[in-house]
């Protein structure tokens, strides 16, 4: 293999757990402590939950302090084996129990080359534990792992293209977690808070343009609801179909999102509901949301939604609709169909849902289409990763299957 040559993970980093952290600890703000629920499946670094101790009490834990380009493992429990790179977007931070750091020892390995090789590595100690009783994982099981290790040029090469085609992953995230924002913000003014019909009766200055602006009723009626608006109910939109039971022994293999109330759970090669739906949590993940712009098959712990009106305003609407607290079963979580369709729904008039629409549908299509271009990324990069770790392939070979998938 050239100038490859053979090492163990302990000769080029160092692992190291993280400290155990009481909630009594746990403030509303300082420094970030990262815990297991915060890395993601696409091993990016998420703050959506997050806890803090007091910055004052901070230094006392400097020693399990997080670095740039950090790779996270977690080593017990039902995520064993995830692994999350950290960045530097989401530090300050602390590292909680249950994780291993593993850090580049200086001069010994590229950290960003360090990150891509355990994703590799990881999967060895991973397939003992499936075959065995065990839900852990020893330290020095990870710390023997034998590999081979490049020049640090070829590191740093390597490091480059996947690192290149995460960073695009990390930035379409970014980009649509701010449009998801904006489409939230759009439909809570218009349609919770009534913001137009409001600034119009306090007399403040118009923040729409004069043709959407003019849409909106002058004044409040007594039921505090913009006038001509009227009260409905979920049933009056939308219907909650149920999913259809598809055990993993009856999948075939196929490009088909299956989901349950958890997400995406696997792939099928039919799909149950051929146009875009909103999928919606019926047992176990009560009340939880997704959207989804293509074919699907929803099995039988969610609902997906049937309308007539615009998928998009729907799927906006349910969003502040609290299904999530709506739990009717102690033993088995579940969402009761019939109390859902009873709740009021305040609608508007068809012009106003029609501007929501030309304004939100290109913020979901955008969306739509970041997701898509991620897709393909992660499949590339996942297809490149034991390729290139292996030596099977070089950088200089790669440019244009990159070029092609960016």
């Amino acid at each position: 293999m050239g100038e490859w040559t053979s090492a163990k993970l302990r000769d080029v980093a160092n692992l190291s757990g993280g400290y155990a952290f009481k909630s009594t600890q746990y403030s509303d703000n300082g420094r970030f402590v990262l815990r297991t629920v915060n890395i993601r499946d696409d091993y990016s670094i998420t703050k959506d939950g997050a806890v803090f101790i007091p910055e004052a009490e901070a230094s006392e834990y400097e020693r399990f302090a997080l670095q740039d380009k950090d790779t996270l493992f977690v080593m017990v429990a039902a995520t064993l084996g995830k692994v999350g790179l950290v960045r530097e977007n989401i530090l300050p931070a602390l590292l909680n129990q249950n994780m291993w750091v593993i850090r580049a020892i200086d001069g010994k390995i590229d950290p960003a080359f360090l990150h891509y090789l355990f994703r590799e590595l990881s999967k060895i100690p991973l397939s003992w534990v499936s075959g065995s009783a065990r839900s852990f994982l020893r330290r020095d099981d990870v710390r023997n792992l034998e590999f081979s290790l490049p020049s640090d040029t070829e590191q740093r090469a390597i490091a480059s293209v996947l690192y290149a085609l995460d960073d695009k992953i990390e930035l379409n995230r970014r980009m649509n977690e701010t449009l998801e924002r904006q489409a939230r913000a759009i439909f809570k003014d218009w349609f919770v808070d009534f913001g137009p019909t409001c600034a119009k009766m306090e007399g403040r200055k118009p923040y729409l343009t004069p043709e959407i602006w003019n849409l909106f009723p002058d004044k409040l009626n007594d039921d505090g609801i913009p006038e001509g608006w009227e009260e409905k109910c979920v049933r009056d939109i939308l219907e909650l179909s149920y999913g259809k039971s598809l055990p993993a022994k009856k999948r075939i293999v196929g490009v088909i999102p299956v989901y349950g109330s958890g997400g995406i759970t696997g792939a099928h090669n039919e799909a149950l509901v051929k146009e875009p739906t909103i999928i919606v949590g019926r047992k176990g993940t009560v009340g939880s949301l997704y959207w989804q712009p293509t074919p699907c098959f929803p099995i039988d712990t969610v609902f997906y939604v049937k309308t007539r009106e615009s998928l998009v305003f729907c799927y906006y609407l349910l969003q502040t609709l609290c299904l999530n607290t709506m739990n009717t079963d102690a033993a088995v979580p579940g969402l009761n169909r019939d109390n859902a369709y009873r709740l009021p729904v305040i609608w508007a008039s068809e012009a106003v849902r029609e501007a929501f629409d030309r304004l939100v549908v290109p913020l979901r299509e955008s969306i739509d289409a970041n997701d898509k271009e991620s897709r393909i990324l992660a499949q590339t990069r996942d297809l490149l990763l034991p390729k290139l770790m292996s030596g099977q392939i070089r950088v200089r070979n790669v440019e244009k299957q990159i070029g092609e998938a960016t």
